[in-house]
């Protein structure tokens, strides 16, 4: 029977993977997404319904995933409220350790230099049929 041999000298695969650390939504829930009207009020509706989903979700006491993701939504759906003026999507998605948001507008104009940019993993704006799609990335392992 052949061995197989990694070359190099670099760190070598773990030989079991702890997929476990990572805490899960409950299968076929990994997923949501709502539209919104461009009203104040929707900001504060986006923002309680990430708390509801992060609770159904089993993922509201890990740290402060469920505060960090409220208070982002609240930033980013205020500026869609903001500068585009037309119905706003919400879609939020856990897997894999990560949970990440985003929001469709209509706006053409990326966001700078706010909350994200110093409170999520990972951030960014991509063009998004007639307007922009803003998200970002927050771990749900304790340990981030």
């Amino acid at each position: 029977m052949a061995m197989l041999r990694l070359s190099g000298g670099g760190p070598r695969p773990d030989p079991a993977p702890r997929y476990g650390a990572y805490p899960q939504p409950p299968m076929g829930a990994g997923h949501w997404s709502a539209e919104y009207d461009p009203h104040p009020l929707a900001v504060r509706e986006a923002r309680a319904q990430v708390g509801r989903q992060l609770e159904l979700w089993g993922l509201a006491d890990r740290g402060d995933l469920a505060h960090t993701a409220e208070l982002l939504v609240s930033e980013l759906t205020t500026n869609a409220v903001l500068q585009s003026a037309s119905r706003f999507r919400l879609t939020l998605t856990a897997a894999h350790g990560t949970l990440r948001c985003e929001v469709e507008d209509g706006g053409e104009y990326a966001p700078q230099g706010f909350l994200v940019d110093a409170l999520a993993r990972r951030w960014g704006c991509r063009p998004s049929g007639a307007g922009k799609t803003v998200w970002f990335e927050l771990g749900t392992c304790e340990c981030d």
